[in-house]
């Protein structure tokens, strides 16, 4: 037995390994969950067997059990804890019955994977001295029992389970996922494991991936920009208040982030609400600046730090140059959609530079061609912009700490909107957003963020920007200059915000995958496929290019 697997293994854990060992091992190893319909229609039906009830004797008892629910069983022989949902008895014998969801499968008694829990609790109760040769599957949907025999076939099969799960347990290696399997559609945490999609990047299938990453949620963040205003918790709702006066509420269960601006204070009730329904809490300056966030205790994917912190020490050159090729490249083909001006010597010169990146010997070399490619595109960035009002989006190069014009205003804006996002989906897979590959960690900023904000930054980031003053969404009445510093005004601000959800929910083909998905969808798709890279699924980090 390996020192570094727990001693004992939930039995449930059993079922989930005869399911699909990757999901095991996302579950139960890196301490992954999500819930879907299934897990919640589950959790639903077994709320009166969760109340617990009724007493059992000891075995030597002749009647050790009437009626017992929720009752914890162990053993260290088998290396095996489970809650059995229903204990009953008869004489001296104890029969386990498991409450499912749906209805028995057409082929036989029950699924497989709860054959052999089912036998597993059965084993937990022989262990312990009680009689137990059968068991009994409750599914919900027919209101019926099945009975299930505890033979020598089915105890073979689940004792053998045990020792494999423990095998696969120890292995610092995730299993593969399972191939165009409709065990995957069904699975609650399908947009973590994305089978296809690291299928078709190993290489493993010719076939296009199929949609199986769950759809946006109906939880959208929540912006407070209010100098003064308080956010707190009351009857399950997010409520913002100025002044003593309610401003804006919202359920807390539709709330996927807490944005705050300046000096807004919130509640300790809300931070706790927060960190149990998992919403990242972040602050930024007045003006905008990235400052921090907060969210409950860290993913437990230990092994995917590690990873990262190993190939950062190493420099991690290949995933800096297809960083830095995808963002070249995501430029050019945005300079092209919305030039107005001739523009084709840069997009050429573009196009040579997002190939000298992929072939850069060393970080200091892709510094400089990220350099030319970055001086190239914004020396024409101008010619995407609209200037209805004369002389108030000049543009002629990038400038920062503070921006001293409104079009760089706009742009730190947005490039801050976009850490915010990408670090808090960083956050959510595992990875330390601090310990970046390309960018350096230093002087306290997110600098693995960063690195994955680089392809974004001209699709959407540069985009909003373009969009805002092309629309007219935002105009020089929107500015406040500070000596030689220009900030936005509270309107808009708010204005921005819209256009840069907008941009965020807009549905797009992916490039890669071919199926229909958001940008905010994109941004944990991403991150998730640089975690398989760095975990050695796929042979390669695939950058987010738009065509």
């Amino acid at each position: 037995m390996d020192s570094d697997v727990p001693s004992l293994v939930p039995v449930r854990m059993l079922n989930e390994f005869e399911y699909c060992p990757r999901l095991f091992f996302l579950e139960w190893v890196q301490a992954q969950f999500e819930h879907n319909k299934d897990t919640v229609e589950g959790a639903f039906v077994h709320r009166k067997v969760d109340i617990g009830g009724g007493k059992i004797k000891g075995p030597e008892d002749e009647n050790p059990v009437k009626t017992a629910r929720s009752v914890a069983l162990g053993s260290e022989k088998l290396g095996l804890t489970a809650i059995a949902d229903i204990l009953e008895g008869a004489g001296k014998t104890v029969i386990p019955v498991e409450v499912k969801r749906g209805r028995p499968p057409m082929h036989g008694p029950a699924w497989t994977p709860e054959l052999v829990q089912l036998c597993a609790i059965g084993l937990l109760l022989r262990e312990n001295g009680y009689k137990c040769n059968e068991g009994q599957i409750f599914f919900n949907e027919t209101r019926k029992r099945v009975t299930i025999p505890f033979d020598t076939k089915l105890i073979t099969q689940t004792l053998g389970l045990i020792e494999e799960l423990r095998k696969v347990a120890a292995s610092p290696k995730i299993p593969l996922p399972l191939i165009d399997s409709p065990k995957c559609p069904r699975c609650s945490l399908v947009g973590v494991c994305l089978p296809d999609e690291t299928n078709a990047l190993a290489g493993r299938v010719a076939k296009r991936p199929r949609r199986l990453t769950p759809r946006d949620p109906a939880s959208r963040p929540l912006y407070v920009t209010k100098q003064g205003a308080k956010i707190g918790l009351r009857s399950g709702r997010v409520c913002v208040t100025a002044n003593r006066n309610e401003v804006d509420s919202a359920r807390i269960i539709d709330v996927s982030q807490i944005n705050v601006f300046g000096n807004v204070q919130l509640s300790s009730q809300l931070m706790r609400a927060a960190f149990t329904h998992e919403i990242p809490v972040s602050w930024f300056s007045y003006g905008g600046w990235f400052q921090g966030i907060a969210t409950g205790m860290p993913s437990k994917n230990v092994e995917l730090r590690r990873r990262q912190s190993a190939v950062a020490s190493q420099g991690g050159l290949q995933i800096a140059q297809k960083v830095v090729q995808g963002k070249i490249k995501n430029c050019r083909t945005f300079l092209r959609r919305n030039a107005r001006q001739d523009c084709k010597e840069v997009l050429s010169q573009l196009n040579d530079l997002a190939e000298l990146a992929a072939k850069s010997p060393s970080l200091e070399s892709l510094l400089g061609t990220e350099g030319t490619a970055g001086r190239l595109y914004f020396s024409n960035f101008s010619k995407m912009l609209n200037d209805d009002e004369i002389g108030t989006f000049d543009f002629t190069g990038r400038n920062r700490r503070p921006p001293t014009d409104p079009v760089n205003c706009l742009l730190s804006y947005s490039y801050s909107l976009l850490t915010k996002d990408l670090t808090a989906t960083l956050v959510s897979v595992g990875f330390d957003p601090y310990l970046g590959i390309y960018h350096k960690p230093r002087f306290g900023r997110p600098a693995m963020a960063l690195d994955l904000a680089e392809e974004f930054r001209p699709i959407i980031a540069d985009s909003v920007v373009v969009t805002v003053v092309n629309n007219g969404e935002i105009r020089s009445t929107g500015f406040t200059v500070r000596a030689r510093g220009v900030s936005l005004s509270s309107q808009a601000r708010r204005a921005f915000l819209a256009a840069y959800e907008r941009r965020l929910e807009q549905i797009i083909t992916h490039p890669i995958y071919h199926y229909r998905i958001s940008y905010r969808r994109v941004f944990e798709v991403q991150a998730r496929m640089l975690g398989a890279y760095l975990l050695g699924e796929i042979p390669a980090y695939v950058p987010f290019v738009t065509r």
